[in-house]
């Protein structure tokens, strides 16, 4: 009996131990980090967020960027941190979906990572140089059909949403592209620009003052939904290819065995940033579109993450997409 008391008493402490470090927490700041560089969606998300959050959980949330093989860095360090919800990481497409298709990591990015919320998304769109015909998507479908010699599709990163759209668009029409790999989307731009290539399909908010200014054409974007910023240019479904819909997702993870009064204080955080009008506004104001409420959970972007990798790790596979692409 003594010993069966003892027990319950140890077991009573560690809980009481537990619970007072869930009480506390955060009582020193929390690292966010990025996986992608300064300036881009991602970037420009995380800070917003970040700042957000502090005004909730009344600790500083530092963003810090290691970047590198398409995010999945980033995303390494988040599973090995500690558990204890001081070390969070906002991922992408490219980084939870596409990366690890394609990389040997160390790490299962649905077993190893706890989630945490879905964030926002900003769409990709279908851009073409200003010399080429179409003027509309159904006219560059049926253009692109007609055509007796390749046409060139710049891609941006092995693996990437871009990289995937474009395959995913060509797979649907019965076309094949004639692909221009890039680093960036910066040279992409500028072959673009110079009519280097035909096509390529880049994020829609960072490229609207291109599209707006004359400087290339618009087609559709790859969504479901037509975008906010821009809305009279049809979805790829509309255009007449269905099925084609890659939204540029974020969402934000941490280190799995976190304890879930840890994770809950850190949903929270997120829902009442992205409800905060200053925070809000500036992030539609970068064109990205936020979830909903009820999406913003940790079963939400566990069950969401499923689906797209359900979806798209077929479709890489099949594209035989390796890192040296």
């Amino acid at each position: 009996m003594r010993k069966i008391m003892l027990a319950m008493a140890s077991l009573a402490i560690l809980l009481g131990t537990a619970a007072v470090r869930a009480d506390d927490y955060p009582s020193h700041p929390i690292t966010l980090l990025v996986g992608f560089p300064p300036g881009g969606p991602t970037d420009a998300l995380a800070r917003l967020l970040a700042k957000g959050m502090e005004a909730t959980l009344h600790q500083t949330v530092i963003v810090e960027t290691v970047s590198g093989a398409s995010g999945t860095i980033a995303i390494g360090r988040v599973v090995h941190a500690a558990p204890d919800g001081y070390t969070i990481g906002i991922g992408n497409w490219t980084s939870n979906i596409g990366s690890p298709a394609i990389y040997k990591l160390d790490f299962d990015v649905q077993k190893d990572l706890q989630p945490i919320s879905l964030l926002a998304y900003s769409p990709l769109w279908i851009l073409g140089k200003n010399a080429i015909p179409p003027k509309t998507a159904s006219e560059l479908i049926a253009w692109l059909k007609a055509k007796k010699t390749p046409t060139t599709f710049g891609t941006v990163g092995t693996g990437s949403a871009a990289q995937l759209a474009a395959i995913s668009f060509s797979n649907a029409i019965g076309v094949k592209f004639d692909y221009v790999p890039y680093r960036g989307a910066g040279p992409a731009i500028q072959d673009l620009l110079g009519g280097q290539i035909d096509l390529s399909c880049l994020e829609a908010s960072s490229t609207l003052p291109y599209v707006q200014a004359g400087k290339f054409k618009a087609f559709a974007v790859v969504n479901d939904q037509r975008w906010p910023k821009s809305p009279n240019t049809p979805t790829m479904a509309e255009a007449g290819a269905p099925g084609v819909s890659l939204p540029f997702w974020h969402g934000l993870w941490t280190t799995k065995r976190t304890p879930k009064d840890v994770v809950d204080r850190l949903d929270a955080a997120v829902k009442s940033a992205l409800a905060e009008p200053a925070v809000h506004d500036r992030i539609i104001q970068l064109g990205q579109v936020i979830f909903a409420a009820d999406q913003q959970t940790p079963t939400a972007l566990a069950a969401y993450q499923k689906a797209e990798i359900d979806k798209w790790w077929p479709i890489i596979k099949a594209a035989g997409i390796k890192t040296g692409d």
